[in-house]
């Protein structure tokens, strides 16, 4: 855990007080993660995985640093269980033969609702 200079808001306290804070959390090294959330973990991490597996999360919602600390403590534990809830398998379905029925009935009034827009032309010329 490491306290930076934050931007935005902060008075006079701005350029003097460093509240920012960033939480470095080796995760390739881990060994109390599981392998499989830990894949899983670096895929929902994205860009703020660094090239070493360093999860870095950055907090300076909160102008203390109290709360940003807690604040970062709290989105690394959301994340670590998000990785950790198995994904839905999908299965792959055909559709059924009434709404097979029903998408090709619809086609067929779309297009006598078009042609009933039509220009006629007068054959008595």
């Amino acid at each position: 855990m490491e306290f930076v200079r934050s931007s935005g808001p902060g008075g006079q306290n701005v350029n003097k007080v460093a509240t920012a804070a960033q939480l470095r959390f080796d995760v390739g090294n881990c060994v109390s993660i599981p392998h499989s959330i830990r894949e899983r973990l670096i895929q929902l991490a994205g860009k703020r995985i660094t090239g070493d597996q360093a999860l870095i999360i950055n907090a300076r919602r909160f102008r203390t640093q109290d709360k940003n600390r807690l604040d970062a403590i709290d989105r690394l534990v959301k994340l670590i269980r998000k990785a950790a809830e198995k994904p839905k398998l999908r299965r792959k379905t055909k559709p059924t033969l009434s709404s097979k029925k029903r998408r090709l009935e619809t086609k067929f009034q779309r297009s006598k609702t078009k042609l009933t827009r039509k220009i006629v032309k007068n054959h008595e010329d």
